[in-house]
């Protein structure tokens, strides 16, 4: 497609163009990707890389206690990997009786990580290089320190004054009593040697050996239920991708237990209206967008969860019929507040990378809220995600809790294909925002031509709850004015501590063959060439 190469929306960044590619939000992890490009490596050792890198020079946003998940085109096919972890096996319904919801930080919010079994199976499929190899640049870094970014520095303190109570937290993440600053050196020692014992055993260390021991060590001292053998009963899952035609294009997702299935009913309820033919910035496109979005996230709420536990197929939220009716539900003048249908039967990081020979992955990775749980294991620099936090307490829900269970997912990786081949590589971190935003960049760069910077730079919506509907500054004062006037809500950001429009990184693969990159100016990364 021929791209609009102008700037529309006020930017610092221009759209990066070569033949190897990575994007991050932390320019190291970004040339750490770059570094493995160098040596010969491909597209994926350049993602592991940077991902491996990240708990070290971005750990508000993810950790070695996260969990991830990945689409490869490897060049001749699509891969989906599900490397979320599992609820303990002690997480019976009855530990959590008596609360309202499940716990938002703490032991109580931990569940297995994955993050580290995604690193293996990544690297064994697909990689060129040495597993080995992948982790000089983060240990490196861990071991010497590096200066800390502006951006996250800010969410660092953020993190810091919340959690510096949590078990581990202050001893790991608070050298001189506080949270670095913005160009200090940070030095993770601890996370250097537990780095390069996971490398050294090929992940044995952190699931079956001393660092797995560490881990549940810690849990019993605090009496929590994650034991080392939930540690030793994770795996990672090659899952495929769920797809959705949108023109002449294949948009992919993650199956559930993730929220990626929600951008596919958006542009599924979106198919049936005008929205092609309307403005990427005008008030009748964004209600359009709005209203599907909600309809959208009404039935992913209800339905989704762990795949073993829905009632509902995936497919059937995907029909053609069923989301022709979705449609007919938006009222063209009035902002509405919809509930979920029933079919028939039927804090994170986010990394892209692409090669010379037509690889391309996209790579998430998190802990869920900045810092996760809170919780970190001193000895060997573990900090635990909170993805417990996602289940809920509803027995009739398919994501109640339970033991050995996966819980609902913010995290996804996005994907493009057209007629099978490799086309945009993308993601969009940020909890609820994700999947919201994933329709937003396929719009702005499939119907209205922007570049993947531009689409990026854009101003963002996200819905709330009901008619609310958050917006950041940069539309035109009519749009927000036609929006309330439509009885849209609407929130102005940045407003809250969790009020989010989230960070993309975007690769798209041009008819050249050469690549075409952008990278968020929300964050403090970069989209790197070779």
């Amino acid at each position: 497609m021929d791209f609009d190469f102008s700037t529309p929306y006020p930017s610092q960044r221009s759209p990066v163009m070569g033949r190897n590619m990575v994007a991050t939000s932390q320019p190291l992890a970004a040339q750490a990707g770059l570094r493995m490009l160098d040596r010969g490596g491909n597209a994926v050792d350049a993602a592991l890389a940077a991902a491996i890198t990240m708990p070290v020079v971005e750990p508000t946003g993810n950790g070695l206690g996260s969990d991830a998940f990945a689409i490869v085109h490897d060049g001749t096919a699509l891969h989906g990997l599900n490397a979320s972890g599992r609820a303990p096996a002690g997480w019976t319904p009855e530990r959590f009786a008596g609360r309202a919801q499940m716990p938002e930080r703490g032991w109580e919010s931990v569940t297995v990580p994955g993050a580290v079994s995604a690193w293996l199976a990544l690297s064994e499929r697909f990689g060129a290089l040495p597993f080995e190899a992948l982790f000089e640049p983060a240990i490196d870094y861990a071991e010497r320190g590096y200066p800390v970014s502006p951006i996250i520095a800010s969410g660092w303190a953020a993190g810091a004054a919340v959690l510096s109570g949590q078990p581990g937290f202050a001893e790991t993440f608070m050298p001189e009593g506080r949270a670095p600053r913005a160009g200090e050196i940070f030095r993770a020692p601890a996370m250097a040697r537990t780095l390069r014992r996971i490398a050294e055993t090929r992940t044995e260390a952190f699931y079956r050996g001393e660092i797995a021991e560490a881990i549940a060590a810690f849990a019993r001292k605090h009496d929590a239920a994650l034991s080392a053998e939930d540690l030793a009963a994770h795996r990672a899952d090659w899952c495929g991708t769920i797809q959705r035609r949108y023109g002449d294009i294949d948009a992919h997702e993650i199956p559930p237990n993730g929220q990626g299935i929600a951008a596919l009913i958006a542009l599924g309820i979106l198919e049936n209206t005008e929205i092609a033919d309307l403005g990427p910035d005008s008030i009748e496109g964004l209600h359009l967008q709005i209203e599907a979005m909600k309809l959208a996230l009404a039935d992913t709420y209800a339905h989704v969860g762990d795949p073993e536990a829905m009632v509902v197929d995936p497919d059937a939220l995907l029909d053609d019929e069923y989301l022709r009716d979705r449609a007919r539900l938006i009222d063209r003048d009035r902002a509405g507040d919809p509930a979920h249908g029933l079919p028939g039967p039927s804090g994170t990081i986010y990394i892209t990378a692409a090669d010379a020979d037509g690889r391309m992955i996209s790579f998430i990775q998190s802990n869920y809220a900045g810092f996760g749980s809170g919780v970190v294991v001193p000895e060997v620099g573990v900090s635990l995600q909170n993805r417990g936090a996602g289940f809920n307490l509803d027995p009739a829900s398919p994501n109640c809790v339970a033991p050995n269970k996966r819980p609902f997912h913010t995290i996804i990786p996005g994907f493009i294909t057209r007629g099978g081949a490799p086309l945009t590589s993308y993601g969009v971190m940020g909890g609820p925002i994700q999947a919201q935003g994933h329709v937003q960049m396929i719009l702005r760069m499939m119907n209205f031509a922007q570049t993947p910077q531009a689409a990026s730079d854009a101003p963002r919506w996200r819905v709330l709850e009901g008619r609310r509907v958050a917006m950041e500054p940069g539309f035109d004062a009519a749009v927000f004015d036609g929006l309330a006037a439509l009885g849209h809500e609407i929130a102005r950001g940045p407003l809250e501590a969790d009020f989010s429009f989230g960070g993309a990184q975007l690769i798209h693969r041009m008819e050249s063959g050469l690549y075409l990159g952008g990278s968020d100016h929300r964050k403090d990364g970069q989209a790197v060439v070779f």
